[in-house]
């Protein structure tokens, strides 16, 4: 009898050991909590943008912007203040793969809660007072 409440008693504590270890973590947190290597990026208002983007600082992305900038995803228009306020901190490049057009168009991996992951490009257009004006987004191929 004894020797049966030792071995109950034994595997309790060993199951509550294992419940209190903790998980193996996935590898969108772990992107989510490193910091993305930004060298590839070589115009600094994008830049400057894409990492507003990444820590979901709205303020400081819009702030790059000019009053009423446009907003076209896959080619069709959308409301930019509409989409920075539902995406912004909530969606993330995972990988920059490629940068373009004098470091303005930038592709790569990116991780949306909706829609999970897929390739995607954010295609800036700056003005000649440093200000973008237009935000061209959409799934690459």
């Amino acid at each position: 009898m004894k020797i049966s409440v030792f071995i109950v008693l034994t595997a309790g504590l060993l199951s509550f050991t294992a419940c209190g270890q903790k998980p193996v973590s996935d590898k969108r947190t772990e992107q989510k909590n490193n910091k993305m290597n930004t060298d590839k990026l070589t115009n600094d208002i994008v830049k400057q943008a894409f990492e507003a983007w990444q820590k979901g600082d709205s303020k400081t992305f819009l702030s790059l912007f000019i009053a009423e900038p446009k907003l076209y995803d896959d080619g069709n228009p959308r409301d930019f203040q509409k989409f920075v306020k539902d995406a912004c901190g909530h969606e993330r490049f995972t990988t920059i793969d490629k940068v373009e057009n004098e470091g303005k168009d930038i592709y790569g991996n990116f991780h949306t809660e909706s829609w999970g992951d897929f390739r995607t490009y954010f295609k800036f257009h700056i003005e000649d007072d440093g200000k973008i004006s237009r935000l061209d987004i959409g799934q690459a191929n």
